[in-house]
């Protein structure tokens, strides 16, 4: 059974998903560190962010793979280097590519495929795109200033003001929502949860419910 958690950035995605995997003895996979590799693929051979058939000839030489230590990009742990400012600026044009997109999907399918079709999966369009079919679809949200206010308590924030936080939030969530391929929005049998006034175990607890009574 494959539990699709989908969501903007700052909502929470990454512990609840990890803690509803250990609750449930599940893989777990963060498709966006996977965008994020293949954008820090990019970023070290030098490829344009705009060209995708670069980026595609790039991803046919490349590996992407992920397991306990985080991402791996031809063998090596990235999890900390997918998470730069440089990254995280050029992440969303990568991943606006229809067919760079596609071939992500792929390497996400063949991921929860090799774990027996059985994975927690979190992302911005796994109930939409990458696993439709499951009846476990998750969508967490939460309003901008709670996010705002998440984010800029993490490493990747770099201590930066909430307003700064916000801003680079509502640019990542424009570009998101309004790009042709895989636009974040929730699916429409998604149950929708927002986080804003829940703890972690209360999110934890009400997905896990769900998946129990709906898988």
């Amino acid at each position: 059974m494959v539990i699709a958690i989908d969501g903007p950035s700052g909502v929470g995605k990454s512990t609840v998903s990890r803690l509803v995997a250990e609750r449930m003895s599940l893989a777990y996979l963060d498709t966006g560190s996977t965008y994020r590799a293949a954008t820090l693929a990019v970023l070290r051979r030098g490829v344009a962010t705009t060209d995708e058939e670069a980026i595609l000839d790039l991803l046919a030489d490349t590996s992407i793979d992920y397991d306990e230590r985080g991402v791996l990009l031809g063998g090596e742990s990235v999890a900390f280097d997918v998470r730069s400012d440089a990254v995280t600026r050029a992440v969303s044009t990568v991943s606006a590519h229809p067919r760079v997109r596609a071939e992500i999907v792929e390497i996400q399918r063949r991921w929860v495929a090799a774990h027996d079709g059985d994975a927690v999966v979190e992302g911005r369009d796994i109930g939409t795109v990458v696993f439709p079919h499951t009846p476990v679809k998750i969508y967490l949200t939460a309003s901008p200033m709670v996010r705002a206010l998440r984010r800029a308590g993490d490493s990747e924030a770099q201590g930066e003001d909430v307003e700064s936080v916000a801003r680079k939030l509502e640019a990542r969530d424009h570009a998101d929502s309004t790009r042709t391929a895989s636009p974040l929005r929730p699916a429409s049998d998604a149950k929708i949860i927002d986080t804003g006034d829940l703890t972690i175990d209360e999110v934890v607890e009400m997905i896990v419910s769900y998946a129990a009574t709906t898988g």
